[in-house]
């Protein structure tokens, strides 16, 4: 399996899933988008924050720079919404040019990091890489789930479907 060719796809994936998301979010009223809706991060707006804490603020800096920054898991880490989007993407466009760097061997090694605990952790490369994107899907699936509780249409979000739309002539 060409890791770098997969990692890249998921990467992408990625940026497609969290625009259409974004996307479906915007037309919901700020009442209703910082609303306690049952999530685990209570709201639209706490779990969109929470990816961003997780996804560019630990994981990132886990694989880019090999440090480990200790972050509550519900920092508010933008409290405007658009900043919070364009931070998003910002983070998620980042991804294809760190699996672009990372060197062959690394593949096969382990990331070593501090956890939020402050415990050491020694974990497989690439699966751990893969929790990050699963992570995301994971909280991009609440988020639809809480637009459907209020009422609002949700974006198809599989990956198929970006797959698909890559293979349509422009």
């Amino acid at each position: 399996m060409d890791l770098v060719a997969y990692f890249t796809t998921l990467a992408r994936y990625n940026v497609w899933a969290t625009q259409r998301l974004l996307d479906a979010v915007a037309v919901l009223p700020d009442d209703d988008y910082r609303r306690d809706v049952g999530l685990f991060f209570k709201s639209i707006h706490g779990t969109l924050n929470h990816l961003l804490v997780g996804e560019v603020h630990l994981w990132q800096v886990r694989f880019i720079e090999g440090q480990s920054q200790r972050i509550p898991l519900d920092t508010e880490l933008e409290a405007d919404r658009a900043r919070l989007g364009e931070r998003l993407l910002e983070g998620a466009t980042r991804w294809p040019s760190v699996i672009a760097a990372i060197a062959p061997e690394r593949w096969a090694s382990t990331l070593d990091y501090v956890t939020n605990r402050g415990t050491f952790a020694s974990l497989p490369f690439a699966p751990t890489l893969a929790h990050v994107f699963n992570h995301s899907t994971h909280h991009r699936a609440q988020i639809t789930a809480a637009l459907t509780a209020l009422g609002q249409r949700c974006p198809e979000l599989d990956l198929v479907y970006m797959l698909q739309q890559e293979q349509k002539p422009a």
